[in-house]
């Protein structure tokens, strides 16, 4: 079996984890720091997830999966694949997504892993892409921490 191939990335946010939660779940608020995207779900086990935005003037799904796991401000698990990718769209090619939040000394500390890459077509590409020369999350992390310390 080959080595796992996941990316982990950890903030401690200066906020309650009920309002980190709003901004992983709000599409008003995803959209501030996921690149125009709004999440669309109706946050269900088993339930579409949907990362839309616009590019070049048309509406475009950027990202799409099922949520896997849902516990209301400490945990979401949900697949997520590129349909706009050469790969085939099928369930072997997922890649689990993952947000933990607990409480640390008054804040909030989310952690984000995303894989197994090692699993799915293409996946040191994919991984490679995503692992960013160890960058990973973490841009994404700091703007929802300013988003969220700023509201």
């Amino acid at each position: 079996m080959a080595n796992e191939l996941i990316v982990t990335s950890s903030i401690l946010i200066k906020a309650p984890m009920a309002t980190v939660w709003n901004a992983l779940t709000n599409p008003e608020q995803t959209k501030k720091y996921m690149f125009g995207c709004e999440t669309v779900s109706d946050w269900h086990v088993g339930s579409p997830l949907l990362w839309q935005g616009v590019w070049e003037g048309q509406p475009m799904v950027f990202v799409k999966g099922a949520i896997v796991a849902i516990e209301p401000t400490t945990h979401l698990a949900y697949t997520t694949f590129d349909p706009n990718s050469t790969l085939a769209d099928i369930p072997e090619n997922y890649v689990t997504v993952t947000y933990d939040l607990s409480e640390e000394k008054g804040q909030t500390r989310l952690v984000v892993t995303q894989g197994d890459f090692a699993t799915v077509a293409d996946g040191e590409r994919r991984y490679t892409d995503t692992y960013n020369g160890g960058e990973s999350w973490n841009p994404i992390l700091v703007e929802i921490k300013k988003l969220v310390e700023t509201t």
